[in-house]
């Protein structure tokens, strides 16, 4: 019995079969669509180089005007740059024996920290704002007096 399609409308018929001599419109027609989207994509991804290089342009831009600025300012005052870099030096051992302190403080009170908020709360109060400030306190100094060479003053 064989299988007449030709009286079925072409709507109504799908072609299953492996036929070699329709592959190459088909391949043809990926193949041209695949070149095409690479081409798209290439094309995208220079954009996305060439607009991330212009915002590292401006990043750098930034930095450098605030190192200039900052080397200005250590060249107009040697000596407050000097006192700003041994003050950081000092607080940089003050910073250190805090820590040791909250560190002892954590190993006593590890159980009461664990299981009670209260507890937990203190300590976060007692010393989260002083290392918060002392942090930043520091890092101006150091950054402040950054870069100097030392010399008595």
């Amino acid at each position: 019995m064989t299988n007449d399609n030709t009286h079925y409308s072409p709507v109504f018929r799908i072609d299953v079969s492996a036929d070699p001599a329709a592959s190459p419109a088909v391949s043809g027609d990926v193949g041209l669509a695949m070149v095409t989207l690479m081409r798209q994509m290439i094309s995208l991804q220079e954009k996305q180089n060439q607009m991330l290089d212009q915002l590292v342009t401006h990043a750098s831009q930034g930095q450098r005007a605030r190192s200039t600025e900052l080397q200005q300012w250590k060249e107009a005052n040697p000596r407050l740059a000097r006192s700003c870099r041994n003050a950081a030096e000092t607080l940089a051992k003050v910073q250190t024996q805090f820590l040791e302190n909250m560190t002892e403080e954590i190993v006593d009170n590890e159980e009461s920290l664990v299981d009670g908020d209260f507890m937990l709360n203190e300590f976060v109060d007692r010393f989260g704002p002083r290392l918060a400030h002392l942090n930043g306190v520091l890092q101006m100094l150091a950054q402040l007096g950054n870069g100097l060479p030392n010399q008595p003053a």
